[in-house]
């Protein structure tokens, strides 16, 4: 599937990059490669773990609690619980302090995808999508936004006129 929307994404940029070049936009092709990036690389993450299931909708409140009971299944079975975790919100992670000059830190890129993976939880949960709705996987989908925004730090939109050299 992503290399089928690959075609789509590249076109995506296209088209915005062309409109923000011609409204005057300084960087319009980075910047709408950043922000199609963002919503591709986070998109298919939201799609799978918003699509319903046959089971009933548990609420895990208690802080490494699933965690610690993942840790006692197989390696498989934590790698793709993880693993799978630490991507949802890393193309945002590593894309936003790209893009938002204020949220260029990690204590910033932590707050977003905070919220967002509250909100992603709570729709969960509402919905009644027969999934678990779970601090823990706030907690590391929190942790992979900050970990691929430290990857990209040097990147980041600057915050200052120091850090532009302008004056």
């Amino acid at each position: 599937m992503s290399a089928l929307a690959v075609p789509l994404v590249l076109l995506a940029v296209r088209l915005l990059a062309r409109r923000r070049a011609r409204d005057g936009h300084p960087h319009p092709t980075r910047t709408a490669a950043a922000d199609v990036a963002m919503v591709a690389g986070t998109a298919p993450w939201l799609w799978m773990i918003l699509t319903p299931r046959n089971v009933p909708n548990t609420v895990s409140l208690v802080p490494f609690r699933d965690l610690a009971g993942l840790f006692h299944g197989s390696a498989t079975t934590v790698f793709v619980q993880v693993g799978g975790n630490l991507l949802v919100f890393a193309a945002l992670g590593a894309l936003l302090p790209t893009r938002v000059a204020r949220l260029a830190s990690l204590t910033g890129v932590a707050a977003v995808a905070a919220g967002a993976s509250c909100t992603v939880e709570l729709l969960q949960y509402g919905l009644r999508l027969g999934r678990v709705s779970s601090v823990d996987d706030v907690l590391i989908n929190t942790t992979g936004a900050v970990l691929a925004a430290a990857v990209t730090r040097r990147w980041w939109a600057p915050r200052t006129a120091a850090e532009t050299g302008v004056r």
